[in-house]
């Protein structure tokens, strides 16, 4: 599987790091090839509701100061993929229990929107750390 594009990004987990993230997206989109523009914004929709999510509800590890997070993104003629990292305490959180929140309530979509989105979204605690991966496969 030949990469096509890969472009990184690490950040203080803030709401100017979703600005970056969008920045990031832009400049990858001109290196990653012919992409359906659905796919596209399903990817972009997933990747921002995922930074959102780490902006929103991450909690600083136990005696950190601060908390950061990195955003890998891959393009590959298959698949394009996002992989962040970030180094708050664990999310303790079960995907498969994830549904839309009701049409009143202010926020809870998330989540459920970068599920919707793309075709998997993982996530895992690893060597202290919450590892978000996501993948689209390309039409």
């Amino acid at each position: 599987m030949a990469e096509v594009a890969h472009r990184s990004l690490i950040a203080d987990v803030s709401l100017e790091s979703v600005e970056a993230v969008h920045d990031l997206l832009a400049s990858w989109w001109e290196d990653a090839g012919e992409v359906d523009p659905r796919t596209r914004f399903a990817f972009e929709i997933a990747v921002i509701e995922i930074a959102g999510n780490i902006v929103e509800h991450s909690v600083a590890a136990h005696g950190a100061e601060g908390r950061h997070f990195t955003l890998d993104l891959r393009a590959t003629p298959e698949a394009l993929t996002a992989t962040f990292q970030d180094d708050a305490q664990p999310a303790e959180l079960d995907l498969s229990a994830v549904t839309m929140a009701d049409a009143d309530s202010e926020d809870g979509r998330g989540l459920a929107l970068a599920l919707a989105s793309v075709d998997s979204v993982e996530h895992r605690y690893e060597n202290g750390r919450n590892v978000w991966t996501l993948e689209c496969r390309r039409e």
